[in-house]
């Protein structure tokens, strides 16, 4: 609030240019006040950029240097263009255009085509969905609900990253992309999808950003004429454009450099979209002569938040940590962040709605909390659990739990079911409650084993997987429980999850919170295969995961509680481990990089290592007797770090050479010994030798086998008998 303001809801307008300036801190003025040539503003999260960048544009149309009309400032949305619009208006620079890109650039399209075509411009279609349907089927593709949606997005992927149906498999493999459906079947879709768009005169989303792109370049008297219009230019979360706005903003510009651009890489978490932070990255390279302001002044964290947001990029990788911002809070200090472990996760999700009670008591509303989550299928236990609690929520960016189709489909069929009972051929020879389930729900998409990638299919199947486990519980709790009892148990839980239509606890994926704040934020479900993703394979996915938490704990202003559960459900193995992301953050976790130092000294020699002296719990600290425990080198009921896919894919393995050598399992090795290397990763020899139960023989013979599938590689087949 400026000195001028008397309202925070009806804002005086300043009375001068220099006004405009009040209450902005060095770095804000500077950005407000360098009104000429290229800018660059880096500005972390929570440091007032809207704020900086609107009131530059004030100041300079309120001091005559910038004409109101001359200005076009663009962002992503329309929430944010609104709120830009409406703060210009507040200081006085009225007339000023704040649009998306595609706003921009369908309203230049609409008033120069009947110039550079001739007649109406075809028709926007609102949804391509329906016509790639109609391109899959003429295809003799099936494609599901989900399928399609995934297609499409596969779609819109390839034209805003200007990539041509018959380059897309091609494009696909270069980015390393996890495709909904054979790329080579993409490419047909999507051929005959914009011949389908040809045929009727009808033009999508992308094309509006493509034309105007081809109009500005085959048309120079166009471009001069927009360029005399539109002098000055300001880009918010520069590092969210793709490549094919990047190249409209350059047709825009022309050979002139009056452009600010504001962004933050620590928080570029859309690449699946086709954003990329390289054009913010390499501004300064595009122009030498740039003004760079960084904006580090945190104003919405504590100190204690913004320690845990600085120390999560400290241990980041790549090309955006080497830009990463060190935020400086500017609040009181608050409460420490809360880590919590819970055994399981109803314990979590009610845990979780506990605190959010307790918060709501002690005078936090409910509209200022909210529970993020890295998918939305993990948002059930959460709904449930606040409305035990009487907690009153609301869902952002994502359909209640018992809405979506899939459950909605899911439902209808396990009604069926249960209604004709022993006459379903379904379920012959079927007995238990959760086999059941898993035979109904396999004829709607769901898969022992997880399908790749993400998108709406890996949605759906945790969504179905959801209810799985459900059942699983159901059964565990309610002995002799039937499938009617069931589909009554889902019916009374759809009924009590009908929150009020009231504000509430806001329940949101990580993603769909960006740009969003409240008082108290609860990150939820932070372990390894969650968080990161199970699907995020490269070195480059794995980093765009930690900024994704990154995002995630500066939401928070002043309580953030970050959680885990070491196993799905109660009474579960605790296999479970938190995310990496958070080692030697969290108290009693270990900096990466320090896991070799639990396991003993390493003798010099090149080869295996002793351990010397008393060895201890690498958790806790506490000396071990216990043979199993020194193997694991942690106190049995101390937290696993274990890799719970690759225990099971040593197990795996195990069986086959039992079966082989013709011994017992626990002659190759124990479960002790297996759970150990499952914890310890190990990428050498060296490390595997260190691990109790690990001898020469064994390394010998089992040693390549082992460290083959800690590198997530398939071992050698027919390992023969000695």
């Amino acid at each position: 609030m400026t000195a001028a303001t008397h309202s925070s809801l009806f804002p005086q307008v300043p009375e001068s240019a220099d006004a405009v300036l009040d209450g902005l801190d060095p770095e804000q003025r500077e950005v407000a006040t360098a009104l000429h040539g290229p800018v660059c503003v880096l500005a972390g999260a929570g440091t007032g950029k809207t704020r900086a960048i609107t009131h530059r544009i004030a100041y300079g149309v309120r001091a005559g240097i910038l004409p109101p009309a001359s200005v076009l400032a663009v962002t992503f949305t329309n929430r944010a263009a609104g709120e830009m619009r409406g703060r210009l208006r507040e200081l006085g620079a009225g007339g000023v255009q704040a649009r998306t890109f595609h706003s921009a650039a369908l309203r230049q399209l609409q008033y120069f085509w009947p110039k550079v075509i001739g007649g109406e411009m075809p028709r926007l279609l609102e949804r391509k969905i329906q016509l790639v349907a109609e391109a899959a089927a003429r295809c003799r593709i099936r494609l599901d609900r989900n399928e399609l949606r995934d297609v499409t997005s596969e779609i819109e992927w390839a034209k805003v990253t200007q990539t041509v149906p018959v380059d897309y498999p091609a494009a696909v493999a270069k980015s390393l992309r996890d495709a909904p459906r054979d790329p080579s079947e993409i490419s047909q879709i999507y051929g005959l999808y914009e011949q389908l768009k040809r045929d009727r005169a009808v033009i999508d989303f992308e094309d509006v950003l493509l034309l105007t792109v081809g109009i500005l370049q085959d048309r120079q008297d166009i471009a001069d004429q927009i360029r005399r219009q539109y002098q000055h230019f300001v880009v918010d979360e520069y590092q969210d454009v793709s490549p094919l706005q990047q190249r409209l903003l350059d047709l825009w510009l022309g050979d002139r450099e009056n452009l600010c651009v504001v962004g933050d890489a620590s928080q570029t978490i859309y690449s699946f979209t086709g954003a990329t932070p390289d054009h913010l990255l390499n501004f300064r390279t595009r122009h030498p002569s740039a003004t760079v302001v960084k904006l580090v002044r945190d104003y919405r964290s504590t100190p204690q938040v913004v320690h845990l947001a600085n120390g999560l990029l400290g241990q980041a990788r790549g090309r955006a940590a080497e830009h990463r911002l060190e935020l400086v809070s500017q609040r009181d200090p608050g409460p420490d962040p809360a880590y919590t472990e819970y055994p399981d996760e109803p314990a979590e999700a009610e845990g979780t709605a506990r605190r959010i009670r307790d918060l709501i008591a002690a005078g936090v509303p409910a509209g200022e909390i909210a529970v993020l989550y890295r998918i939305n299928a993990q948002s059930e236990v959460y709904e449930q659990a606040l409305a035990d609690a009487g907690v009153p929520y609301q869902l952002r960016g994502a359909e209640r739990f018992f809405e979506r189709q899939e459950v909605r489909e899911a439902g209808v069929a396990l009604r069926g079911a249960a209604r004709a009972g022993s006459n379903d051929a379904l379920l012959d020879d079927v007995e238990d409650l959760p086999a059941q389930v898993r035979a109904v729900l396999s004829t709607k998409g769901w898969t022992p084993q997880p399908p790749t990638g993400s998108g709406a299919v890996r949605d759906r199947w945790e969504s179905l997987a959801a209810l799985v486990r459900l059942a699983e519980d159901f059964a565990r709790a309610r002995d002799g429980a039937t499938l009617a009892d069931l589909v009554t148990e889902l019916d009374e839980r759809a009924a009590a999850q009908h929150a009020p239509t009231v504000q509430g606890v806001t329940l949101a994926s990580l993603h769909a919170a960006k740009g969003l704040e409240w008082d108290a934020v609860f990150l939820v479900g932070l372990t390894e295969g969650m968080m990161p993703i199970t699907y995020a394979k490269t070195d480059e996915q794995v980093e765009e995961e930690r900024r994704l938490l990154y995002v995630g704990v500066t939401r928070a202003r002043l309580h953030l509680g970050l959680s885990w559960a070491l196993s799905r459900a109660p009474g579960g193995r605790a296999g479970r481990r938190p995310t990496r992301f958070l080692s030697g953050l969290r108290p009693g976790s270990t900096a990466p990089g320090n896991r070799a130092a639990a396991g003993g000294a390493d003798n010099g020699s090149g080869g295996r290592r002793k351990r010397r002296g008393p060895v201890l719990c690498r958790v806790c600290g506490k000396t071990l007797t216990d043979a199993g425990e020194m193997k694991l080198m942690r106190c049995e009921d101390c937290p696993s770090d274990m890799d719970e896919a690759l225990y099971e894919r040593l197990r795996d393995w195990r069986s086959g050479q039992a079966r082989i050598l013709g011994q017992p399992a626990y002659c190759v090795f124990t479960d002790k010994t297996l759970m150990a290397i499952a914890e310890a990763v190990p990428e050498d020899e060296r490390e595997l030798s260190a691990i109790s139960g690990v001898g020469g023989r064994k390394l010998d013979r089992f040693g390549a086998d082992v460290l083959a599938i800690c590198a997530g590689q398939d071992p050698e087949e027919g390992q023969e008998e000695d």
